[in-house]
């Protein structure tokens, strides 16, 4: 609660305060039990947002008491404000079964009033039973408006949170693979500079492409975060597995042998299992660049009628059991790619040499 709120609250309490002993001085009746009472009819508003059940009770048997005490003058201290604003209050911030309990004093306070200052007989119970229903119906949709409202608060700050987290996911897997092809590179050209200069041009050559790549990817995932976007943005989308063949040449100048095998019938698929089959891809091949030794690689597509499935598996050096390679950053971010869309993957050494990946999404005939 706000101190904005509590000095709103105080200063309308103030206010309906003053009304409320006015309406006792003018009653006639006089005394100075009838001005107290007439102030609790609507003082408590002050602290309604924190006990507004009490604070209900409390306006209400006043409202009561000053229909005994001042019978006859058919004037409700304050205007009769504070009820309505205690009722509306109890629905806002409380359950119905509050709100309820709420209600029935505040009905019965109010024909208490209204039957002491001489209202028929017919009206008495039926005209607050009204009034007090509809603050209430108006208090409980406040309610339920605002509760949808922090639902869906909750709902865009995950949304933020998860959203956050796969941007991170994808840098890391951009900067991981090219940053690994420009590492190789310059290390083959650094190696060969005198004696073969024509592969070390090929190998610097290589760096830069991978490094460019790096960089327009990034450029191209940074954008999304931009709020103040031009006509000119980059509004590429993200790749693919129909890029799968750059990945693959990419990956091939780097040094590392690949061969890919396609099965099933090749169709587009959505977006999100889309760039997750060819992050794992990704991040395989460039685990076996920087772990595997010498070793070739070896890709295997298969589109089956119900399940992707991507194998990416090496002959080289085995990843040692709970060795960093076997249980990186990288494997465990390609586990929580596929099971965001519902898939399965499994990694780990295969039994002669060298080390598999194997990705299973779901997917449809149609590629949905």
């Amino acid at each position: 609660m706000g101190h904005q709120a509590v000095l709103t609250d105080a200063l309308f309490a103030v206010v309906l305060t003053a009304l409320a002993v006015d309406t006792a001085s003018r009653s006639g009746a006089g005394g100075w039990l009838v001005h107290l009472v007439a102030v609790l009819a609507v003082a408590p508003i002050a602290v309604r947002r924190r006990v507004p059940v009490l604070a209900t009770w409390i306006m209400a048997g006043a409202i009561a008491a000053y229909g005994l005490l001042a019978p006859g003058t058919g004037e409700v201290p304050g205007g009769g404000f504070g009820m309505i604003v205690g009722m509306f209050t109890v629905a806002t911030l409380r359950p119905p079964l509050a709100a309820a309990v709420a209600f029935v004093p505040a009905v019965v306070a109010t024909a208490a009033f209204l039957a002491a200052a001489g209202m028929p007989g017919g009206s008495v119970l039926a005209f607050p039973t009204l009034v007090l229903l509809g603050v209430w119906g108006l208090g409980d949709a406040t309610r339920r408006w605002a509760q949808r409202s922090e639902h869906m608060a909750a709902r865009a700050a995950r949304a933020v949170a998860d959203e956050r987290v796969r941007i991170a996911r994808e840098l890391h897997d951009i900067v991981t693979h090219h940053m690994s092809v420009v590492s190789l590179q310059a290390g083959l050209a650094q190696y060969v500079l005198d004696s073969d200069p024509p592969t070390a041009k090929l190998a610097i050559s290589a760096a830069g492409d991978a490094g460019r790549q790096a960089l327009a990817e990034m450029r191209r995932l940074l954008d999304v975060l931009r709020v103040d976007r031009d006509a000119e943005s980059d509004y590429r989308p993200q790749p693919g597995l129909s890029d799968l063949d750059l990945l693959v040449d990419r990956t091939r100048k780097a040094g590392l042998p690949v061969d890919v095998v396609v099965t099933g019938r090749a169709r587009p698929l959505p977006p999100g299992p889309d760039l997750c089959a060819y992050r794992v891809a990704q991040e395989s091949l460039t685990n076996i660049l920087k772990h595997a030794g010498p070793a070739s690689a070896r890709i295997e597509l298969d589109y089956g009628e119900q399940t992707l499935t991507l194998s990416v598996s090496d002959d080289g050096a085995p990843f040692a059991p709970g060795s960093p390679a076997a249980d990186s950053h990288g494997i465990r971010g390609m586990r929580e790619r596929a099971e965001l869309y519902g898939g399965v993957l499994t990694a780990g050494p295969r039994e002669q040499r060298g080390f598999a990946v194997v990705l299973r999404l779901p997917i449809s005939e149609d590629g949905s």
